[in-house]
């Protein structure tokens, strides 16, 4: 009758493990490794009470990660006088890093009747970073807050939410531009975006590891691959993701 209290309870590890990894054959090492949030203090603080040892900007910066841009970006957006329809075109003309053809393959902006604003266009720029987990855990995608840029954005980032222990896609960063007028200038090496991860027991920290683009990863990964062409409301999914998930899809990466 007793024999209920014989089973055993998973124990968990004290850390959280996600994973990243690049799901692309070709010019990985632009890609950089995501990393912990640091600041970079000019001195000591002098003050018990400086923001410094503030445990509570601790807490919450313990657990950001930053992923940084793998390119120069230096574009402007041109509305054709005639069709009306917006077009990407680089500033750095000659002098630009990246070719043209890689450029264009990278970015591209949103029809606009998918704009959230008539006069905001918005860019996508894809990339092959892939975050995932085997037990439950929410990834926010965020703007590089604590990064002070030399060249103001002229517009705002657009960050997400979303569970990476059944839904583990290409991240793209997207981009509302709110002054046409202006260029958008990020330099290579430069805060992109970051991600923070949230877990069920908050106390738990996380530990963020290389992975390997395993075949079961990808053949995963090909099933919510494209979902937003076919249907609204891509979360209505997540019953059919988690019925097809194998048990297991965060694999270490030897070195």
């Amino acid at each position: 009758m007793l024999d209920f209290l014989k089973r055993r309870v998973p124990v968990l590890s004290r850390t959280v493990e996600v994973g990243w990894t690049l799901d692309t054959d070709k010019a990985t090492f632009i890609w950089d490794a995501p990393v912990r949030l640091t600041r970079e203090e000019q001195k000591r603080p002098e003050h018990a009470k400086a923001l410094s040892y503030c445990p509570a900007i601790i807490e919450h910066e313990a657990r950001i990660f930053q992923v940084n841009c793998p390119i120069d970006i230096q574009i402007r957006v041109k509305i054709d006088e005639k069709t009306k329809q917006p077009t990407l075109a680089s500033t750095a003309g000659d002098m630009s890093t990246i070719r043209p053809k890689a450029l264009s393959q990278m970015m591209t902006l949103v029809s606009p009747k998918e704009w959230r604003h008539p006069n905001r266009p918005i860019l996508q720029v894809s990339s092959p970073y892939v975050f995932l987990a085997d037990e439950p855990v929410y990834m926010m995608q965020l703007p590089p807050f604590a990064h002070y840029p030399v060249t103001p954005l002229p517009g705002l980032m657009i960050g997400g939410r979303l569970p990476i222990n059944i839904w583990p896609r290409h991240m793209m960063w997207a981009f509302e531009w709110y002054d046409i007028n202006k260029e958008l200038v990020i330099r290579r090496g430069e805060p992109w975006y970051y991600v923070r991860f949230e877990t069920n027991d908050p106390s738990r920290p996380v530990r963020l590891i290389e992975a390997e683009m395993t075949p079961q990863l990808k053949e995963y990964m090909a099933g919510l691959s494209a979902v937003t062409n076919y249907v609204n409301r891509t979360f209505s999914l997540f019953d059919t993701a988690k019925a097809r998930r194998p048990k297991t899809l965060l694999v270490p990466k030897k070195r």
